[in-house]
């Protein structure tokens, strides 16, 4: 293989590798997506982004993740506004609204004039009851379980830099009642339209931010009458803001989306 093109992107703090393969098939292996991601052999990031031609009549393009374990998942808020922002730079396309096809449906980000980028997310689905009881080492949870695309479960904490993130989030994410793993919000009010967030991701670990999560954690609140669109998530890399008016409403996630640097690199030596 030849040495493989990318940029380098973060919104918030979660940071991406972002691929084009818009004119030659993606084909890298698992291995040689956790070289990608690594962050002391390879270029680092959570996730991998993949840019590819839709397979819809109806969307601009495909839109693949992976995350740094070298999994498909289905959705990446922070990242969907770092794709929107990298077709426009790259000349891909003149649009400064795209739809973009994901495994968790379609997205549809846009280019704002004040530089930062809005993102439709769809719907979410909330589990019935909405909040559900679950023992996780030991200790019973209180969990709101609902997908953005991609499967949460958010806690309520009255410290979010107390909150057992790195210990309770990894026994969180593989329990047995998460046959596809689950990602671990750990979220503390400050008032109606603000939160702290923590996000424990399924095959990435804690990041700085998580744009599915900051929905999923806004979106859990609103529904519970604890809080009032809109909200602003306080993550630790950077502040979004979600609005969802409830029921079958899309949700709407707003943030920064950067790009760092461009490189290339040999992935044929993947460990």
């Amino acid at each position: 293989m030849s040495r493989v093109a990318f940029t380098k992107m973060e919104g918030a703090g979660n940071d991406f590798v972002v691929l084009d393969a818009t004119a030659a098939p993606f084909a890298l292996a698992p291995a040689q997506l956790r070289r990608l991601a690594d962050r002391h052999f390879g270029v680092g990031c959570d996730q991998i982004l993949v840019v590819e031609p839709s397979t819809r009549a109806d969307a601009d393009f495909r839109y693949r993740i992976f995350n740094a374990d070298g999994g498909e998942v289905e959705q990446c808020g922070n990242g969907a506004r770092c794709f929107v922002r990298y077709v426009h730079a790259k000349g891909l396309t003149a649009k400064r609204e795209i739809r973009i096809e994901t495994l968790g449906g379609l997205i549809v980000p846009r280019l704002e004039d004040d530089g930062e980028v809005t993102v439709d997310m769809g719907p979410p689905a909330l589990a019935s009851p909405l909040v559900q009881p679950l023992e996780v080492g030991g200790v019973r949870l209180e969990l709101a379980i609902l997908s953005m695309g991609n499967p949460h479960a958010v806690q309520r904490v009255d410290d979010v830099e107390r909150a057992p993130v790195t210990s309770q989030g990894p026994l969180l994410e593989r329990h047995a009642r998460f046959p596809d793993r689950v990602n671990a919000g750990y979220m503390q009010l400050r008032d109606r339209h603000r939160i702290a967030l923590r996000v424990w991701e399924r095959g990435a670990g804690e990041t700085l931010a998580c744009g599915t999560g900051a929905c999923a954690a806004a979106v859990s609140g609103i529904a519970r009458g604890l809080l009032d669109s809109p909200v602003r998530v306080e993550a630790r890399g950077g502040t979004l803001t979600v609005a969802w008016q409830g029921g079958d409403n899309a949700v709407w996630m707003k943030g920064p989306a950067h790009s760092v640097f461009e490189g290339s690199i040999d992935l044929d030596e993947a460990p």
